[in-house]
């Protein structure tokens, strides 16, 4: 099968998909492409909609597992600059939706607005942070939206406001293919200063918390309402279970551990243990943070 004509400048065949991803794991996807432009971008979604290809979007690849057989259908990466750009109108952020959200809180605070800088520390992009409603103890980011654009699936580019959104624990109404930007409301800050030292403390926190141990860690479960997701392995007995070169982490369960050589199938595997054991030990299912491709 090929891909519809009129696109071989952009489209590539049999691309390997682990470089893009956190864990650097997996196969290769059928089609990959790197649109430079919106009207190149609503071009390959269209086409994939009229032949009927499965189609997914790419971001900064740090909750994705690519299963080792790859993907039968078309890879969207949008990290052109036509996808990342950040202004400012005020306390008004728009920011595009491929945007990496680490440079969307550094601007934001760089501006001397408030608001995200508690979200400093969370990698990927704006448009992945909007879809699961990134958060941390001190809010998300879903109650800063004010506007946002998307791309449909077949193509059509809709509008909503912030009172037309949902935002919930880790979810958000946000699930058409492409957020293509988003308006955030912000505060002016009193002390720009204390914003930007309290962003840093903030950074340096987080980064301690994580493990060093691996090549790569990742979170792969999101914490059930009213649950720690950590607390729960743990008490499970699942605290540095092993599945062949993946592992939870022995003092911060939360994390999974994957060493070179792993594959994507071990990662799964080891993801079904901990959901089925937890499930049984402790009545609580547990939800994926990870998405699996």
């Amino acid at each position: 099968m090929a891909f519809p004509a009129g696109f071989e400048h952009i489209v590539r065949e049999n691309e390997p998909l682990a470089p893009y991803t956190w864990l650097q794991l997996g196969g290769t996807c059928r089609f990959f492409a790197e649109p430079t432009t919106e009207d190149e971008l609503k071009g390959l979604v269209l086409a994939c909609h009229r032949e009927s290809i499965p189609i997914r979007v790419l971001g900064g690849g740090s909750n994705i597992l690519i299963r080792d057989e790859g993907f039968s259908g078309l890879v969207l990466s949008l990290t052109a600059s036509a996808f990342g750009k950040i202004e400012f109108q005020g306390n008004i952020l728009k920011a595009g939706g491929g945007a990496k959200l680490s440079h969307v809180v550094s601007a934001a605070v760089g501006e001397g607005l408030a608001g995200i800088e508690h979200l400093v520390g969370i990698p990927g992009t704006l448009g992945g942070a909007l879809h699961g409603n990134a958060s941390t103890l001190d809010g998300d980011i879903g109650q800063r939206v004010q506007k946002a654009q998307l791309l449909t699936r077949t193509g059509e580019v809709v509008d909503y406001n912030g009172s037309q959104l949902q935002f919930s624990h880790h979810q958000s109404s946000l699930d058409e293919l492409v957020i293509l930007y988003a308006e955030l409301k912000l505060e002016k800050a009193a002390d720009p200063i204390a914003l930007c030292k309290r962003m840093q403390k903030l950074w340096i926190v987080k980064r301690s918390l994580q493990p060093t141990l691996g090549t790569s860690t990742i979170i792969p479960f999101i914490d059930p309402p009213g649950y720690n997701a950590a607390t729960l392995i743990e008490e499970s007995g699942l605290a540095g279970y092993r599945e062949g070169l993946v592992q939870i982490h022995s003092t911060q369960p939360n994390f999974l551990v994957v060493s070179s050589g792993a594959t994507s199938s071990q990662v799964i595997a080891l993801l079904e243990k901990i959901r089925s054991t937890v499930a049984a030990k402790k009545g609580v299912e547990l939800q994926l943070h990870l998405k699996i491709w």
